[in-house]
């Protein structure tokens, strides 16, 4: 056991300083690129130079506006009307002894839904 402990311990010694000198920044890794900065610059111009593209915000902020005007509250316990078919719904259904049995149905079009009232 001693002998493994004594390998870990050695190997971690040699790897922690190499894992340290790789992880501290160089001189040269921090010098300024004058060429790199320019051609970023030049790249940011060109995109957000064009109309379309600076417009694209407020259209998106207009077109989030206009989605929640068409939102309606319903009252809770309130029905309403299926406006097209629902596929795979899990429904709880009354077996023939009178108690719920889970099972999947669609619902059509035209059918009205309502919460249950807890009593």
């Amino acid at each position: 056991m001693t002998f493994w402990v004594e390998l870990i311990i050695s190997v971690l010694r040699i790897l922690f300083p190499a894992v340290i000198t790789e992880a501290t920044p160089r001189q040269e890794d921090a010098r300024p690129q004058p060429e790199l900065r320019r051609g970023l610059q030049n790249r940011i111009r060109r995109t957000w130079g064009n109309p379309a593209v600076r417009l694209l915000p407020l259209l998106l902020c207009a077109g989030l506006l206009c989605g929640c005007a068409r939102t309606i509250y319903i009252p809770h316990g309130e029905p309403v009307r299926l406006r097209e078919t629902v596929k795979d719904v899990k429904v709880w259904v009354m077996g023939a002894d009178g108690q719920a049995v889970a099972g999947v149905m669609d619902l059509p079009e035209g059918w009205y839904a309502l919460p249950a009232e807890e009593n």
